[in-house]
C-alpha cells in the first residue's frame, strides 16, 4: 500500500469532488479506495489549498495521478509527511475514543 497527498487550490474542489465522487460502485473508484479530503487550515497548512489524502496500491495511486493531473498535484515530500502524520493520529484518536465506548 502506498499514501498518497494531492493538493490543490480552494476554487477547485467542486472539480476534484466530481472526479472522487465519480462512478462509486466500480471496483477500481475513489469510494471504494477510501480518501480524505481536508482543507489547508484546519490541517495547520495554506489556507488557501485543500488537500486528498489516499491509502491504496500502487497501481490505484498511478491512476489517481492521472484523474487528477488537471485539478491537483502531488503534496511536496515535506508537506505529505506532515499531512499523512496528522491524518494518522486523527485516526488513532477516533479508534482510542471507539474503545472508550464500547471498551
Amino acid at each position: 500500500m502506498k499514501t498518497r497527498v494531492y493538493e490543490c487550490v480552494g476554487a477547485k474542489k467542486a472539480e476534484i469532488m466530481k472526479i472522487l465522487e465519480a462512478d462509486p460502485y466500480s471496483e477500481n473508484s475513489f469510494a471504494r479506495i477510501g480518501y480524505k479530503v481536508k482543507d489547508g487550515g484546519i490541517l495547520g497548512e495554506d489556507k488557501a489549498k485543500m488537500y486528498v489524502y489516499i491509502k491504496a496500491s500502487d497501481d490505484f495511486v498511478k491512476k489517481a495521478d492521472e484523474l487528477l493531473k488537471d485539478v491537483a498535484k502531488p503534496a511536496e515530500a515535506a508537506v505529505e509527511k506532515r499531512i499523512i502524520e496528522k491524518i494518522q493520529k486523527e485516526e488513532e484518536d477516533a479508534e482510542g475514543g471507539l474503545g472508550s465506548i464500547f471498551g
